[in-house]
C-alpha cells in the first residue's frame, strides 16, 4: 500500500486490536453533543460524537454509551435524556461532560446556563440544537449500549446561530464553518 496506509489483518478472522480500531475511528469527524441525564442532584451526562438520526417519522435518534459510564444507571432508571449540539464556544462543556480532570455529576453543569423542556432533563440554553428524548429501547452489546430515543421536544437556534460547529477529529476538537 504505497499511499501511507497500513493494512492490519489478523489470521483466522480474529479481527483487529483495540488500538488499531480506535485509530481508524478517529478518522471520522463527528459533531460534539453533551448528553444530559437525570434531574436534581442526580444530574450527570456525557460527551458523545455517536449521535445519529434514526427516523423522521416518528422523530427518533440513536447514540452509544459505555455501560461503565456514570450516566448509564441514571439513564436506565430515568428513561429520558437530552442531546445538546455544542457550538464552538462550549469546548469547556465538552471537556466537563467527558469527565476530563475528574469532573463528575452535578459539576459537569457548572459554567453554563440550563433549562428544561418536556422530560425535565436539563437542556443547554445556547446549544445549536436540543433534542429532548424518552428512551424507546436500550440494546446492550459488548461493553456498550445503543440507546434509541424518541424525540418529544426540540429547540433549534435560528439564523442567529453561530456559523460554526464544534467537531471532534483525530483526537482533538475542530471547528467547521458553514
Amino acid at each position: 500500500m504505497g499511499n501511507g496506509c497500513q493494512a492490519v489483518v489478523l489470521a483466522g478472522g480474529a479481527g483487529i486490536d483495540a488500538d488499531t480500531f480506535r485509530s481508524a475511528m478517529r478518522q471520522l469527524a463527528g459533531g460534539i453533543c453533551a448528553i444530559t441525564v437525570g434531574r436534581g442532584d442526580e444530574r450527570t451526562g456525557l460527551t458523545s460524537t455517536s449521535v445519529s438520526s434514526l427516523s423522521a417519522e416518528p422523530p427518533a435518534l440513536v447514540f452509544c454509551i459505555n455501560k461503565t459510564a456514570s450516566s448509564w444507571p441514571i439513564l436506565q432508571a430515568r428513561r429520558a435524556f437530552a442531546v445538546n449540539v455544542l457550538p464552538p464556544g462550549h469546548r469547556s462543556v465538552a471537556d466537563r461532560f467527558s469527565g476530563r480532570n475528574g469532573v463528575k455529576g452535578l459539576d459537569r453543569y457548572e459554567g453554563a446556563r440550563w433549562s428544561e423542556l418536556v422530560t425535565g432533563t436539563p437542556v443547554l440554553l445556547d446549544a445549536l440544537a436540543v433534542l429532548d428524548c424518552e428512551v424507546e429501547d436500550l440494546i446492550e452489546r459488548f461493553g456498550s449500549a445503543v440507546v434509541i430515543g424518541r424525540v418529544v421536544a426540540a429547540r433549534v437556534r435560528g439564523e442567529d446561530a453561530e456559523p460554526e460547529a464544534l467537531t471532534y477529529w483525530r483526537g482533538a476538537y475542530s471547528v467547521i464553518r458553514r
